[in-house]
């Protein structure tokens, strides 16, 4: 059964454009040098081959899991005409923890385009889950390792 991989149209592209440059220029680096290592002669004991075919099996796990990913893939539709007073994927929102009084802004994003050191979070991840079908000024407790955390959201973008 294959499972529905959610994608922001930004976050398919990109997979798709990874996709591109391996199979076109990294799959033939690869497969050049697994050429050239053969040449070296016995290959029994030829450190370039094992580090070569190493290489090789890695990309292409690398392209299975991203031609998998793509084939699966949901976009996320945005509809710009629609108003953004219920946080949901795709979604940018800013929050401001109600003890430390700072403010995030989260992008909500599905699991596999997740990226937190740059502000995507995923739906399924504590505080993405329970930002979804927030609204402004609307209060949200996350339970985390460390204790709760209270978010009100400020906006939604």
């Amino acid at each position: 059964m294959n499972e529905e991989i959610l994608l922001t149209q930004e976050g398919y592209d990109q997979k798709e454009a990874e996709l591109e440059e391996l199979t076109t220029v990294r799959r033939p680096e690869v497969a050049e040098r697994l050429k050239e290592a053969i040449s070296y002669g016995d290959i029994s004991e030829n450190a370039e081959y094992d580090s070569a075919k190493n290489e090789q099996a890695e990309l292409e796990d690398k392209i299975n899991k991203l031609e998998y990913l793509i084939r699966n893939a949901k976009i996320i539709e945005d509809d710009v005409n629609s108003k953004h007073d219920v946080v949901s994927l795709g979604h940018r929102v800013t929050v401001k923890n109600s003890k430390t009084k700072e403010t995030q802004e989260y992008i909500i994003v599905g699991s596999s385009e997740s990226d937190p050191f740059n502000g995507k979070i995923s739906n399924e991840s504590l505080v993405g889950a329970a930002l979804l079908g927030g609204k402004v000024k609307q209060k949200v407790s996350v339970n985390v390792p460390d204790g709760v955390v209270k978010y009100e959201i400020l906006s939604i973008d």
